[in-house]
């Protein structure tokens, strides 16, 4: 079955991946199968640093946290920190403890030594502060964006204090309760006080967009753009945490759409800057409706890259990766009759196959899904095929000292 599919398979390089599109996409999505490891993130870094260097892309996006991805951010632009304490402190799900990772920041931070601020490579996480136990206090991002707003309004204007925030947010443990993922009357979500603060985000919001001219005079871009960031995150986070104190059959959908929209709104503020590589789970990107499994009940919802790429049309790309096999994590040779299996049987490494031309190379014989040994692999549906643009694909994951904390 393999007969016309190596027509379609190319080297991963930023020549080929342009080759598979019309025009350059503001926001090109790389997914990953999997994560925790670094051979994927070593071909996203190899990547990253060509689009830079031959198709002007500046920004880098990942699956992390957005607040947290700011200590990156001022690091790679301006040298502000330490590596090691960037490392630490800039990522979120223990992202901060791949060698990929580390070598990609400092590999950025050296390209932008010495540049001026508008060829600057620039980072960004585009997660919420969300993980799949709970979500963080509001505080953060309601606390700065109150800041910057008293420093450049008057008092008035505004629509509480600083002291009125505190008071109503209390002790910041109370927000992330693991507990109330699985228990919603364990949720603040819904409480006199949190009520009030929805409120009160929605005002400081609002009094942003009023004050635009002004503030965008009185600020630079990028603080401008980081309190909008910071608006759009308190009151994200502010209603996740009003649906988990939520009963009905909808909650669990709802609350994973809810973290989906504030990574899409996330994206689409990245794609105001320019092209920009984004790097995450295959399910986060993809044009399809997303499914899981929690417990016995299936979920669907719609991924930040659905919702982005129905934004952004053709601006946006979808790459989904393919591995062959994670031995040491117990994925095997996959079966020839998979779409991992039809790849598998090329003689290359890694290459990247244009979606469209492979669906016209299987015909009428579409290949069977791949069942997945291991939890934290998610095989490629092929039902998907026609909503990817390309797909990249990696024979094998050698194993090494694994910095992923799995089971």
């Amino acid at each position: 079955m393999t007969s016309g599919i190596e027509d379609t398979a190319h080297v991963v390089d930023a020549a080929s991946v342009m080759g598979l599109f019309p025009a350059r996409p503001r926001l090109l999505a790389l997914g990953e199968p999997t994560h925790g490891e670094d051979v994927l993130l070593e071909l996203r870094n190899e990547l990253f640093r060509q689009l830079v260097e031959r198709e002007a892309y500046q920004t880098i996006a990942i699956e992390s946290d957005c607040l947290m991805g700011l200590v990156v951010d001022d690091y790679v632009t301006s040298g502000t920190g330490t590596l090691d304490d960037v490392m630490e402190r800039g990522f979120s799900h223990g992202f901060g403890a791949s060698p990929a990772n580390r070598e990609l920041v400092r590999w950025m931070r050296a390209y932008n030594d010495g540049r001026p601020e508008s060829e600057r490579l620039r980072f960004a996480g585009f997660d919420g502060p969300l993980e799949i136990t709970g979500a963080a206090s509001p505080r953060q991002a309601l606390t700065a964006l109150h800041a910057y707003l008293t420093a450049r309004v008057g008092a008035d204007l505004l629509p509480c204090t600083a002291e009125t925030l505190d008071l109503l947010l209390g002790t910041d443990d109370r927000w992330p309760d693991p507990a109330a993922m699985m228990d919603p009357s364990r949720s603040v979500g819904r409480t006199p006080e949190a009520a009030q603060l929805r409120s009160l985000a929605d005002d400081l919001v609002a009094l942003l967009d009023a004050e635009t001219p002004h503030l965008m005079a009185a600020s630079s871009r990028d603080d401008w753009e980081r309190a909008r960031m910071y608006g759009r995150t308190a009151i994200g986070l502010l209603r996740y945490h009003f649906w988990m104190a939520d009963t009905s059959p909808g909650r669990i959908p709802r609350l994973l759409g809810l973290r989906a929209s504030m990574m899409a709104a996330n994206l689409l503020a990245v794609a105001e800057r320019g092209p920009a590589l984004v790097y995450a789970h295959n399910g986060h990107l993809q044009r399809d409706k997303s499914t899981m499994r929690m417990g016995d009940l299936p979920q669907e919802w719609w991924s930040a890259g659905a919702i982005a790429g129905a934004r952004l049309g053709q601006e946006y790309a979808f790459l989904p990766t393919a591995l062959g096999t994670i031995r040491h994590r117990g994925v095997e040779t996959p079966p020839p009759d998979t779409l991992e299996g039809l790849l598998y049987a090329l003689p290359e490494d890694r290459y990247v196959v244009d979606a469209r031309r492979l669906a016209v190379a299987l015909g009428d014989l579409p290949p069977a899904p791949r069942v997945s040994s291991w939890f934290g692999y998610a095989p490629l549906d092929p039902a998907h095929l026609a909503g990817s643009d390309g797909i990249v694909f990696v024979k094998d994951a050698p194993a090494e000292e694994s910095w992923w904390p799995v089971p």
